[in-house]
């Protein structure tokens, strides 16, 4: 990239871009942009599901004793986390803000 020796701007092409001064040599920008394809999104299927940690948790919905359990940001930083269950007999789940 070359500066213009009069205001200091960028020359493109032969003139810079502010004040027009005409440089001697011409002066080409050549950028390149790597393009990977974009990685695949893996969807958990409700199998899946049973590498989640059990824990003993009673389900609203079947009153049943254990459910799966995560945990995931869901609100700023600075806010607990939001823990996540899932029965392990009807897979109803439900969700606890702390």
């Amino acid at each position: 990239m070359e500066f213009c020796q009069k205001c200091g701007s960028m020359i493109m092409g032969k003139n810079c871009v502010s004040c027009g001064y005409e440089c001697e040599k011409e002066v080409k920008i050549e950028s390149s942009q790597k393009i990977e394809p974009k990685k695949e999104v893996v969807v958990i299927g409700e199998k899946d599901s049973e590498f989640n940690p059990v824990t003993e948790m009673e389900c609203p919905k079947c009153e049943h004793k254990e459910a799966y359990f995560w945990s995931k940001q869901t609100r700023s930083s600075d806010e607990a986390e939001t823990k996540f269950y899932k029965c392990t007999k009807c897979k109803y789940t439900w969700r606890v803000y702390r």
